[in-house]
């Protein structure tokens, strides 16, 4: 029997859904919707309440709840699982007053759960000493989309594209699919808010990238995943699915990375490359600590793309170098010319929580950690 899912039946009518969506909401009446992160430590849900006045920050909203047993987060017998909001954004799909709201998840004793890696973010993002360098990230996040088969998407179902090369910012129908994606992806995060800083075709057919950012502190991981959230929002429009995986295709094409650039206030000013030099030396000393943060499991999934090719260094090596893409963090040539700026750690994987990677990164370079 053939799976609903990936044939077009799954597919609606977006014709019929405007006429309803044309439909003039009550003044009083406003959308939001709820989006937290699950279980899997990658995936995103979400849910929507009807609140009887525009929200302007997230204190203006209630804790919720959801079932946590369906989400991997809980047993059913204690199930619910509590949502705080944090961050709120306008929303692209409905308009007018309705927002989306990114949340923190909470256990049924109130005690942020397990998966809430925000929390231990936010704390150490708030300590006088992280707040007075004033840390800003900026990371570029890679994506492959994918037909609804699992396939890369506009790839020729029974065998592959051209080899690498003419993809990446490339231009024309036989080097870019799913540019209608992006677009629209771009435009729905500058609507929400989202501090989306610029995008492009990657090395891999229907890889893209997208970039957000500067961000100061535990924005970074708020901004981020409201953009994940947007993204595969917007591709499910088009009957596209959107996958993170960090090598979604064996053999000779590149891997997905979520490469962070991390400054001080001290790396951005003249003389600033003495303190881009001391954090790197500090994260040379904890490269496998590290590793283990930079992906959803472990530094498993990470092993099948850092292998030393394909613009990668070596899971098991340690290198820096200016402009060199083929290290573990790599100093921009402008950088160097100028003497300050910033550093790019390009070890973490496309499916990555920003939250553990901008943590493991202050308590590495600012607060001096070195178990």
């Amino acid at each position: 029997m053939t799976n609903p899912v990936n044939t077009n039946s799954a597919g609606t009518n977006k014709t019929v859904l405007q006429r309803f969506m044309n439909i003039p909401q009550p003044d009083d009446k406003i959308q939001v919707m709820y989006i937290w992160i699950d279980g899997s430590g990658q995936n995103l849900r979400c849910k929507t309440k009807t609140v009887d006045e525009e929200p302007h920050k997230p204190e203006d909203l209630g804790v919720w709840n959801f079932d946590g047993s369906s989400t991997g987060q809980a047993e059913g017998g204690n199930s619910d699982v509590y949502i705080k909001p944090v961050a709120l954004f306008r929303d692209p799909f409905r308009l007018g007053k309705n927002k989306l709201v990114l949340c923190e998840t909470y256990s049924h004793d109130m005690r942020p759960h397990s998966t809430n890696h925000r929390y231990t973010c936010n704390a150490v993002m708030s300590t006088d000493v992280v707040k007075k360098i004033i840390p800003w990230f900026g990371i570029e996040q890679e994506y492959t989309l994918l037909d609804r088969d699992g396939h890369p998407f506009g790839w020729p179902k029974n065998g592959y594209p051209g080899p690498q090369g003419p993809y990446y910012c490339g231009v024309g129908t036989t080097k870019v699919y799913g540019r209608d994606v992006k677009e629209a992806h771009y435009r729905a995060c500058l609507y929400a808010g989202v501090k989306i800083a610029g995008s492009n075709a990657e090395v891999m057919p229907a890889q893209w990238e997208f970039q957000i950012g500067p961000c100061e502190g535990i924005n970074m991981g708020d901004h981020l995943w409201m953009a994940r959230f947007l993204l595969h929002r917007v591709a499910e429009e088009f009957g596209i699915a959107v996958s993170l995986d960090p090598k979604p295709m064996v053999g000779d094409w590149n891997g997905a990375g979520a490469h962070t650039n991390y400054s001080t206030e001290p790396m951005r000013h003249p003389g600033g490359m003495e303190h881009i030099l001391s954090a790197i030396e500090k994260l040379s000393k904890r490269h496998r600590k590290h590793i283990m943060c930079y992906d959803v499991s472990g530094g498993a999934d990470n092993a099948r793309r850092l292998t030393g090719r394909h613009e990668t260094c070596s899971i098991d090596e340690f290198r820096a170098g200016v402009a060199a893409r083929g290290a573990s963090i790599r100093i921009p040539r402008h950088v160097d010319e100028d003497g300050y700026g910033y550093l790019e750690d390009r070890r973490p994987a496309s499916n990555m929580d920003p939250y553990q990677v901008t943590e493991m990164i202050i308590r590495t370079t600012v607060l001096n950690e070195t178990d």
